[in-house]
């Protein structure tokens, strides 16, 4: 098996596992109602979607 020729230092090993870190959805507020959802998606609350009904959702 390959074995590597120079040991990689904390740093090296740190910066990598630090790309591979959890990232939060970010999330959009939306205007009619002020919640937050997730952009380019209708949301669940009203059904609506960049100004338009396009769900009929039952409040």
């Amino acid at each position: 098996m390959a074995q590597p020729k120079r040991k990689h230092s904390k740093r090296r090993s740190a910066t990598r596992r630090a790309a591979n870190a959890f990232k939060a959805p970010e999330l959009a507020i939306d205007p009619t109602d002020g919640s937050a959802v997730r952009p380019h998606r209708v949301n669940p609350n009203t059904g609506m979607y960049r100004g338009r009904q396009v769900l009929d959702v039952n409040v």
